[in-house]
């Protein structure tokens, strides 16, 4: 779309221009000239002196509007685009790029009402169709989708992006014929363009058409040897044909490329483990694990290489953390188990054993249920190659997500919940900070001491907690299955990290008590967790963006989806119940963002700042968020009240920030 953004200011007549004074005509004229010269700054600078001479000029606006888009100032050019059309309501072309940058802020329900307001306008014109089809791409609309997509080629038959988008909308839609003539189609309407080759290859290697596959990926290569993405298909291709040294090969290109890539580095460990190249393929797990640490797949397959290394405590150790990590994961019981035989810890490998065979029984008997029990699957495989770009931590490559690790300083600070938690004074302060009556009240009603509100893990001992969550299973064996006795059982079992039985008595909970604001809160955050875990290594997977069309970054997602959409109504729940509670909003924001609905989750951020303008953590977020956005002026002051308030993170952030301008 940016392409077709700098197109316009070529095509937009100094004309136009109602006759005017001097002054407003020259700078004007050297205003667009800056732009033509993408000197966008300076247009600013010089559209800001036209503005001032004349505040009516609505084509200075507009141009204003596409400089800030240039400069990734998203909400500066929508304000300026929204300007423009208050004081030219029938101006098409700024309706088509408001649209446009509302699409890329994740607003699509503005976005398409103003691609409405457009070709409503001007019918005639192709390009709203083109954005519109894109936005609809990215919302999931494919069928309407493909009719805008079809509108544009009408008009315009040889812009290649068109026919590759049709052909992803199709795609999606399992026609998989159409598809590939799409693909077809563009690769035919520009031969120099990767996307298409990439796009047709991918889809020809889903069908086992190997050598076709390959033949395509060859020509994206060809088009762009610095195109990584093209690189790392063919190295799929190469492995699934059993060629290992070329597939490492372009393995080692595409980090050459990109030397971040956890994908690549993790598959480039499957297949030196495959070839027996040990040690090798340990540097890249543990390469992978020092950038994920809470991925479980990178432990577990870890664990088998250590073992295979004759390491048997490091293998034990790993399937240890992928239990911790998953205790549903029943293939990690199964190995630590017969590590542990090997070690003479018969009972140990005997509780193992046992343990396992529970969860087999459990997944089994849950086989078309969508409880993500996945890993008690034993005939399930766990090599696989994944594809570029895969969620190997449960982060995606084009989002926010919260922070796991101790060292991440640049995640979401993490949703509040009920926990069992020894006071301290940390807590107590935020306690104090965010204090809420009605909360406290249903605390008192639970009677348990060591429930309170907190956004951080347990710090009670491993131990303790599962001697905790043992005696309120004996609770609710014993017939005390009160609500509260459900809830408190749930917080114990989120502890140990048992989240579908969380999951489970909560639900149980709510059924007793639907009009508890509280229980709907803790099942949201449970239910994230789950999400975060499972999605992690399961089926869905992100693709990096080739280009700049927005329709590269759809995510790709295989025979599982997973969203956060039932955590997000539980939280709408809890907020209707309660409206005025801060943490409510605040973890509602929070999974907004996760799901790249930044500016709803900016709503949501700033009406738990008025809730309590004490919320240091909402400040913190928002003021991320902004800067994802591209306001970064914005967000730095959020961040900078966030630690006066108290976050001590947030001039470590601000210091990041100002150290990258």
């Amino acid at each position: 779309m940016r392409r077709v953004v700098v197109v316009l200011i070529g095509l937009f007549a100094v004309a136009s221009i109602a006759v005017a004074q001097y002054n407003r005509d020259y700078f004007f004229y050297v205003g667009r000239r800056q732009m033509m010269d993408k000197d966008f700054r300076e247009a600013i600078r010089t559209l800001n002196l036209l503005l001032r001479y004349d505040e009516d000029a609505y084509e200075g606006y507009f141009l204003r509007g596409i400089a800030k888009y240039n400069l990734d100032d998203l909400l500066g050019a929508e304000a300026d685009f929204t300007e423009a059309i208050e004081k030219n309501p029938v101006f098409t072309t700024a309706f088509t790029y408001r649209a446009i940058t509302r699409s890329r802020l994740g607003n699509y329900d503005d976005a398409l009402a103003d691609f409405r307001e457009a070709i409503d306008l001007r019918p005639d014109l192709p390009n709203p169709y083109y954005s519109r089809g894109v936005t609809r791409l990215l919302n999931q609309q494919f069928e309407e989708a493909i009719a805008d997509f079809d509108n544009f080629i009408r008009y315009e038959k040889k812009v290649a992006d068109a026919y590759i988008n049709r052909g992803v909308c199709r795609l999606y839609l399992k026609d998989t014929v159409r598809a590939y003539e799409d693909f077809d189609l563009g690769i035919r309407t520009n031969r120099n363009s990767p996307s298409g080759y990439n796009r047709r290859g991918v889809l020809l290697m889903q069908q086992r058409r190997l050598d076709e596959a390959e033949r395509d990926f060859d020509m994206a290569i060809k088009c762009d040897t610095m195109s990584p993405i093209s690189y790392f298909n063919r190295a799929l291709v190469y492995s699934e044909t059993n060629r290992p040294m070329q597939s490492l090969a372009d393995l080692d290109r595409v980090l050459k490329l990109d030397s971040t890539s956890s994908v690549s580095y993790f598959n480039r460990a499957i297949i030196r483990s495959r070839i027996g190249d040990y040690n090798r393929a340990l540097d890249d797990y543990n390469r992978v694990a020092e950038h994920s640490p809470n991925n479980v797949l990178v432990y577990y397959n870890r664990a088998q290489l250590y073992q295979q290394l004759g390491e048997i405590e490091r293998a034990k150790e790993d399937y240890t953390k992928a239990i911790e990590l998953y205790p549903d994961f029943a293939n990690a019981y199964l190995g630590r188990s017969y590590l542990r035989y090997l070690l003479h810890d018969y009972k140990g490998s005997r509780s193992d054993k046992q343990i396992a065979e529970r969860k087999i029984a459990e997944y089994k008997s849950r086989l078309n249920d969508t409880t993500y029990s996945i890993y008690a699957d034993t005939t399930r495989r766990f090599d696989k190659l994944l594809a570029f770009e895969s969620k190997l931590a449960g982060a995606s490559f084009e989002r926010i997500e919260s922070r796991r690790a101790s060292n991440d300083k640049t995640g979401l600070l993490s949703l509040f919940r009920f926990v069992f938690m020894a006071d301290t004074t940390t807590e107590s302060i935020t306690t104090q900070r965010l204090h809420s009556q009605r909360a406290v009240d249903f605390v008192k009603r639970v009677g348990n001491p060591l429930l309170r509100i907190s956004r951080h893990d347990s710090n009670l001992s491993p131990d303790t907690l599962l001697l905790i969550n043992r005696e309120l299973r004996k609770g609710k064996h014993s017939g005390e299955s009160s609500y509260l006795k459900l809830f408190e059982l749930a917080v114990s079992e989120a502890a140990v990290r048992q989240y579908t039985n969380s999951v489970n008595d909560y639900t149980s909970a709510i059924e007793q008590n639907p009009s508890n604001p509280f229980l709907y809160l803790n099942r949201a955050v449970v239910r994230a967790e789950m999400i975060d875990f499972i999605s992690s290594i399961d089926n869905a997977y992100q693709r990096i963006s080739i280009d700049n069309d927005p329709a590269q970054q759809l995510r790709n997602s295989g025979t599982r989806t997973y969203s956060y959409d039932e955590a997000i109504a539980d939280l709408t729940k809890a907020i209707k119940l309660y409206p005025d509670f801060a943490y409510a909003h605040y973890n509602r924001a929070n999974l907004l963002a996760l799901s790249g609905r930044l500016p709803e989750a900016f709503d949501d951020y700033t009406r738990a700042i008025e809730l309590n303008p004490y919320f240091a953590e909402a400040y913190y977020n928002r003021g991320l968020i902004q800067i994802f956005m591209k306001d970064t002026r914005k967000g730095s002051l959020d961040i900078s009240k966030a630690g006066e308030l108290g976050v001590e993170d947030a001039y470590e952030l601000l210091r990041l920030y100002s150290r990258d301008k």
